[in-house]
Order: structure tokens, then sequence, then C-alpha cells
């Protein structure tokens, strides 16, 4: 276990230990700051209060809540008492609340009035409000350094289920991802080791990225804890008013996904660049990078956006453009120390097989066994002590015999060794007979300058089975139609790739997590 540690809360206790008075969590939108003694102290009652709601170690805990202060407390609250933490996004549907609870079955859910309160109470959990304001909490609460120990509350840790969460994946219902706290500190120290580290002890990391998220989560709550720097947590992104924040809050460190980025870009260019000048990183996952917006983020701000891949099974971060020393846009770079990657077929079989092993050669090397991005795309399959233990309830789907757990997502490795995804074979559209990949119909669109975003999506054919469809956003002023569209792709796409519908949008569908809502787009 990474540092001697076992337990996820043992980050706050440490953290508490070395630097009591250190700002912990800035809740901008509540204007309220935990040191992180407060913050080990109000984890400290709130674990108290759930324990005396009935939580046992191995109970999971359903913690529906906005960012903030509250959301934070819940969490290492929740940890504290050795319970399993089931993040849930506060706008979740009624539909998915019910399949997630009922599945999940919680002891306690811990959430705000409204919609949520209800459904809980209908699969027999408990609903707790939020935490009380943890601000000041140090003068009632055990202190750092006192006998009430995390790792003594909380029990061992190690190959126990600390963190549940919920994706769809490629089945389209939900499926909770058994995250231990082996898996979630392997992949903290893992991060931590790449130079530049993402996050430093003096750093203040802006997480405007939802928390019930594995990325703001884990990559990013967690690992401001892991190096105890500070974490400004703002309810809701604002392009407009981020720069301002920027600067009244010292930002130093900026996690997001691509649309924040893409939204930053209209902000006036001055503006911009003042609200960055003490900004030292920017990283970037989720969903990918475009390259145009890569540049242009560069053009304004001066600085490059560090890309990265990961996804819940792995807790969460796979590769990042860190390891190859340098930015490359299209690309999401090599794989973290000590995880293995390699692609495989349908059944398994490796056609490439890498790895950064920080006991085998110097970081960042690239082996002979990479192929060419000419040669065909893989299933990603990955290896590593940050992989998770299998699906809820038990187990199943998780890593095989020899610990490699085969992803949903496509891509190749090219002559440097950089990961290049090319799409999920959740998403593959099938013409045909013949495979489309969403990712290359729409880097082709978004070669034209009066395309501002695309996406691609299959709808069903009578005679092909399904056909491709894209949905545009152009840059403001275009009038690019639909036929001039068809003429871009025509020189440039076989023809079963290219789409037999355009449809025109002043925006599209996204998640909470940043990525497109594929689902939505045949209505448009």
């Amino acid at each position: 276990m990474p540092q001697g540690l076992t337990h996820v809360y043992a980050l706050v206790e440490r953290a508490a230990a070395n630097g009591p008075e250190h700002p912990a969590l800035v809740d901008v939108t509540r204007g309220t700051t935990l040191t992180w003694a407060d913050l080990h102290a109000a984890a400290g009652i709130e674990a108290e209060r759930l324990r005396a709601a009935g939580v046992t170690p191995g109970d999971r805990v359903a913690v529906l809540l906005p960012n903030g202060e509250a959301f934070g407390v819940a969490v290492f609250g929740a940890l504290r008492a050795g319970a399993v933490v089931v993040p849930i996004g506060p706008g979740a549907v009624a539909r998915e609340l019910e399949i997630i609870l009922g599945d999940a079955t919680p002891r306690v859910v811990v959430a705000g009035a409204g919609e949520s309160a209800v459904a809980a109470a209908g699969v027999g959990a408990q609903v707790l409000p939020p935490p009380p304001s943890g601000e000041g909490a140090a003068a009632t609460g055990p202190r750092a350094g006192s006998a009430d120990g995390a790792r003594e509350a909380s029990g061992d840790g190690g190959e126990a289920i600390a963190l549940l969460v919920y994706t769809s994946g490629t089945t389209g219902r939900p499926r909770g991802v058994r995250l231990s706290h082996r898996a979630l500190l392997a992949n903290r120290a893992q991060l931590a080791s790449l130079r530049p580290s993402p996050v430093t002890p003096t750093d203040r990391v802006l997480l405007a990225l939802p928390l019930f998220h594995v990325f703001g989560l884990a990559a990013g709550l967690l690992q401001v804890s892991w190096a105890g720097a500070t974490v400004v947590l703002t309810e809701r992104f604002d392009a407009d008013t981020m720069p301002d924040l920027l600067v009244r809050q010292r930002v130093s460190a900026i996690a997001g996904v691509p649309s924040m980025y893409r939204a930053l870009l209209d902000v006036p260019a001055e503006q911009l660049r003042a609200g960055f000048a003490g900004v030292r990183i920017c990283t970037s996952g989720g969903a990918p990078l475009p390259p145009k917006w890569f540049a242009a983020f560069h053009d304004a701000t001066g600085l490059d956006i560090v890309e990265g891949y990961g996804l819940s099974e792995a807790g969460p971060v796979v590769t990042s453009n860190q390891v190859g020393g340098a930015a490359r846009p299209g690309s999401v770079g090599r794989p973290l120390p000590g995880v293995e990657l390699r692609l495989v077929d349908a059944e398994g079989r490796p056609l490439t097989d890498s790895r950064n092993d920080e006991d085998e050669g110097e970081e960042g090397d690239v082996a002979d066994v990479y192929t060419d991005p000419a040669d065909d795309t893989g299933l990603v399959a990955l290896r590593g002590p940050s992989l998770f233990s299998g699906y809820w309830p038990d187990g199943e789907g998780g890593p095989d015999a020899d610990g490699w757990f085969r992803t949903a997502d496509v891509g190749y490795l090219d002559g440097n060794g950089d990961l290049h995804l090319v799409d999920r074979t959740s998403d593959l559209v099938i013409v045909n007979g013949f495979n489309v990949y969403p990712r290359e119909v729409e880097q082709v669109l978004a070669e034209l300058a009066e395309v501002a975003e695309a996406a691609v999506i299959g709808i069903p054919d009578d005679r092909t089975g399904a056909a491709v469809k894209a949905v545009i956003v152009r840059t403001p002023g275009s009038d690019l139609t639909e036929e001039q569209v068809v003429e871009h792709c025509a020189l440039r796409l076989a023809r079963f790739k290219r789409p037999t519908t355009v449809a025109f949008v002043d925006e599209l569908p996204r998640t909470p997590t940043g990525k497109i809502a594929r689902r939505t787009l045949a209505e448009v």
C-alpha cells in the first residue's frame, strides 16, 4: 500500500496532522472555508451521526449533494465510519435513482429536501439532511492526532470497498463499480509520481467538476487530500466569471472537461489571459479534447492543457500527456507508472503490450511493441493495482485471473507510444455490416472552420440497418449548409461512413460530467 496508507480517510488525518490550519476546502458558493483540522473534526462529528443512525462498517451511505462543503464532510464522515460511499448526482432523474438506490440498498441517504429524499425513502433507507456547517468544528470536534484516530474508527481499509460508483458503461443500465481503498490510494500515488505533479501541497485547485463523478471525487478531491493542498469548489461552472474567480481565489491548478475549456474560449482573450496568469497547470479528462480547442486555449492563455484518459473501473486515471513529457494534441498520453496497457481483439487476444513500470527502465520509455497508427485499432485492456474489484454486488466482471480488465474503449498506440482513442464499442454504428466509429467522422467534420462542435450517432435505416447522423454546432455568424457538409465528407470518408442526415443546433446536449448525451441526439 503506498506510503504505508491503507485507508482513504487516512489522507485527511495525515493532512490535518501535517498542516492543521492550512485551508482544505473553500466553498465559493456559500462563502465558507474549512482548514484540514476543521474538516477532520467535522468528519468525526458526521461519522458519529451516521453511527447513531445505525451505520456499521460495510454499509452503504448514499450522498446526493451538490458541490460544496457539505459534500466533502458527508463523504469523509462516511469513510471515517467505515461505510461505502455511493455518490449520486443531485439532479438524477427518478428512474435512475430508483435503479441505483434499489441496487446499492444504502443504510442511509444524505440528501437535501426534494425528489432525491422521496426516492430514497421508497427503498427503505433512512434519509438524513446535509451535515451542518463544519466551519469552526475544530473547537468542538475531535482534533487531529487525538485518540479518535481514523484507522481505529474506520477499519482496516485495504481491499474493503470505499466507493461504489455507478456508471452506465456499455449496458445502458447503471452498474456499481466497486473501488477499494487499495485501488483509490494506488491511483493517487501513481498521479502524485508525475512531474510536474498535478497537485502539490501549495496548490489551490479549482474543481468546477461534479464531485459525485469519479473524476471530480477521486482524481480531484482525493488527489488534493493526498497532497494536503486546498480545493476551491463551485457548485456550477460559469465561464464568464471564472477569470475573476481564479484571481480572487489564487487558483494555481484546474481540473476540467473539454466542454469547460471550450466555453472559456468565448471569454475575451485579454480577460482570459489575465485570469489564468497565476495558473500553473490545467488538466482535462472525461472526453476527447479536440486539437483545435487545445490550440485556441494555448493561444489565448499561453498554457497547454494536459489531457488524460481514465474510467471509473481504473480509479480512475489511466494515462496522461505528462508521462511523455509533452502534451500532444489528439492523444491522451502514456500509461501512468505502475499501469500496464495493451490492445486486444474482441476475444481478448493481445495485439500490443506496453507498460509504465517504475521498476523497469525510465519513465515514459517507448517499447518496441507499440503499434503504428496505421495498424488496426483494438480494445484497451488494463492491469495494475488501481483496478476495481468488479461490479456490485458480487464482483462480477472484474479483472480476469491474470489481472487484466478489458474496457469498451477502442484506440491505437502511435509511434511515440501515446494512446489515441477512437471510440467506445457502445457508440459503434454498424452500416451494412461495416463498423463506423463516430469519433472518426467527428474529426473530419471538425476540419471545417465553420464547425464549432459536432457529434455523430447511428439512426435506424431500413436498407442498411443503421445510418450516420451528424449534429453540428456552427461557429458564430456561419451559414454552413447541409450540402457543404455532405460535400466535405464525400472527399474524406468512405461512402458507408458519410452522414446521411445533418442537423444544426445551438449547443450539444451534455451529461453533468461534460460528455455528449448521445442518446438524446436522435430526437434533434
